[in-house]
C-alpha cells in the first residue's frame, strides 16, 4: 500500500466522541442499550457507534469520517436516548429485561 493510501485509511475515522449516561442500575442501562441497538447507523461507511454497559452506565463511542456525520449521528442518538430514558423514568419501576430470541 502506498503512503497516500495508508494516510487515507488511517485518518478515515479521525472524528470521535464518547457519551456516558449513568442509570445507576445495570438493568436499566441494559434495557436502554438493547432498545437503542435496534437502530443501526444509516451510513455505516461514514459513522460507527459502539455501545456497552458497565457499572450501571451506558457507554457509547462514536467515530466518523467527518465532523458533520459525527454531529448528525450524535444528535439523532441523543434524541432517541432521551425518549428511552424518559420512558424508563415514567414506566420503568419493576421492569425487567427479557431475553430476546433472534
Amino acid at each position: 500500500m502506498d503512503s497516500d493510501a495508508q494516510k487515507a485509511t488511517s485518518s478515515s475515522w479521525e472524528f470521535s466522541c464518547d457519551l456516558e449516561v449513568d442509570y445507576k442500575s445495570d438493568e436499566k442501562a441494559h434495557i436502554v442499550c438493547s432498545t437503542l441497538a435496534v437502530d443501526k447507523e444509516l451510513q455505516p461507511d461514514k459513522v460507527k457507534r459502539l455501545m456497552s454497559v458497565s457499572d450501571g452506565k451506558l457507554l457509547v463511542h462514536f467515530e466518523a469520517v467527518e465532523a458533520r456525520f459525527l454531529r448528525a449521528s450524535y444528535s439523532a442518538f441523543v434524541d432517541v436516548l432521551t425518549l428511552a430514558t424518559k420512558t424508563i423514568e415514567q414506566f420503568g419501576e419493576g421492569m425487567e429485561l427479557q431475553p430476546q430470541n433472534i
